[in-house]
């Protein structure tokens, strides 16, 4: 039998065949193109090592999942414990004492009067079960969602994903779902006061759209506007969601309580991929209406003991590690180290963010050596630019990291909250670095753009 001992020790190389042999051919090539093409072997906090014992700085956090870092000890102590009591999970035809104890931490912890929880497996599933839930409860059938908004790829999630990139060759999708400009009120309320619109699913922060921050009063108008004109409002916190803006919940910023929450990623503590769909229990009832229909909509695998235990744990340890006030505190140095460097730096074009969720968005450069390259690479790839930051930082200085969309000149900074002044500290070194070496033209950096641009076509 192959043990995971076995797989971790082959060589990389024979690793990225097999995987591109029999799983995705094009990722893989993706990855190499790029100098990621690494096997990481441990994982520590806010830490990777890789087979040759290489220390990397995780500033990606798996997309927002490792808030509580990577392997925390407690999450994982407590999944041993579940697992050595030989529980029983997945009966069907029982109520999880685990789900009903996670249900109810969950209606302590969101804002307002939400306190009935449906439970998943991913992200993308609550969207779906969210669209449901809207239509249901409503009787109307239309879907608004926000210009660049993402919440998901599976199809209903997909429908109210706006990005050319992710829709192309899946449609037509789901009829009566219609965009709106991202902070546009005026054109929000056009769309509701027709009054026929279920829900207006938003994201509190555009993270695929590059760390975009709506006006302060949107968020609480769009709540009006939405009970004004009998619209539930649907709020997409599986990204900011558990501290990763400094607040528990995005919304909490604004005050917003929103008709039905998503949440998903940080829950799981990386171990056991684990969503929930929180609403009110006037909204729920209209969906699960009787005993007849007291599963109208049920998943499998949601709620079982293994993501319910891990979602406990994961809660408890933010709790006792203060580490929502941790991600204001880490994510404020952060932004202000970045803050002090970009005036040096002509093609840092913002800063922004909240919390340990940070965007540096990059733009054309004044000066005409620059420009030159700037254009050059642009005109080659519009998602070029973005890799020639995130490479050497990896390749020179041991930190993974991201951009924050496709085809976006928007870095995005995403690490576990559990960071503390040396891992900044340690970032904004490299950063400046990296910085340097972008603003000089020519230069090594530029020349690894010309390379990945002789590559983009085979992308």
């Amino acid at each position: 039998m192959t043990t995971s001992d076995d797989v971790y020790t082959e060589p990389a190389g024979r690793i990225y065949e097999r995987y591109s042999r029999y799983v995705n051919h094009r990722f893989a090539r993706v990855v190499e193109l790029i100098g990621f093409d690494k096997v990481f072997t441990r994982a520590e906090g806010a830490w990777l090592w890789d087979q040759g014992g290489r220390k990397y700085l995780d500033f990606l956090g798996g997309y927002s999942v490792f808030n509580v870092g990577r392997n925390h000890p407690r999450v994982k102590q407590a999944l041993v414990d579940w697992l050595q009591r030989e529980g029983a999970s997945l009966v069907q035809m029982d109520c999880s004492p685990l789900a009903a104890v996670l249900g109810q931490k969950l209606a302590q912890l969101t804002p307002g009067a939400l306190d009935t929880s449906f439970f998943t497996n991913s992200g993308s599933e609550t969207t779906e079960v969210a669209l449901k839930m809207a239509r249901k409860s409503t009787r109307r059938p239309r879907i608004l969602h926000a210009e660049l908004s993402f919440h998901g790829l599976t199809f209903g999630a997909l429908s109210v994903t706006d990005d050319r990139m992710w829709r192309e060759g899946f449609e037509p999708l789901l009829p009566g779902t219609a965009v709106v400009p991202f902070n546009d009120l005026d054109a929000l309320e056009r769309e509701l006061s027709g009054r026929d619109v279920a829900a207006f699913i938003t994201e509190p922060i555009q993270g695929e759209a590059g760390v975009r921050i709506p006006a302060d009063d949107y968020l609480p108008e769009a709540a009006r506007l939405c009970h004004k004109y009998g619209s539930l409002l649907i709020v997409d916190e599986i990204q900011t969601g558990f501290g990763r803006t400094g607040r528990w919940f995005a919304c909490d910023h604004w005050g917003v309580e929103p008709d039905i929450m998503l949440l998903s990623k940080a829950l799981s503590g990386g171990y056991v991929p684990v969503g929930a769909v929180i609403t009110r229990r006037a909204i729920f009832d209209k969906v699960f209406e009787d005993l007849a229909h007291a599963v109208v909509h049920t998943t499998t695998f949601g709620g079982n003991a293994m993501a319910m235990t891990a979602a406990l744990a994961v809660i408890e340890v933010m709790e006792d590690e203060g580490l929502v006030e941790n991600a204001a505190s880490a994510g404020a140095m952060l932004t202000e180290g970045i803050g002090r460097l970009a005036p040096r730096f002509e093609m840092v074009k913002e800063v922004r963010g909240k919390g340990l969720m940070i965007g540096v968005e990059f733009g054309e450069p004044r000066s005409l050596k620059l420009k030159a390259g700037w254009k050059m690479v642009h005109k080659a790839s519009q998602g070029l630019f973005g890799q020639m930051l995130a490479i050497p930082l990896m390749r020179d200085h041991g930190i993974l990291t991201q951009v924050a969309g496709h085809n976006l000149d928007v870095h995005k900074l995403a690490p576990p909250l559990i960071i503390g002044q040396d891992e900044i500290d340690h970032f904004l070194r490299a950063y400046e670095k990296v910085l340097g070496d972008l603003h000089r033209f020519p230069g090594p950096l530029w020349d690894l753009g010309m390379t990945l641009m002789k590559n983009s076509i085979s992308w």
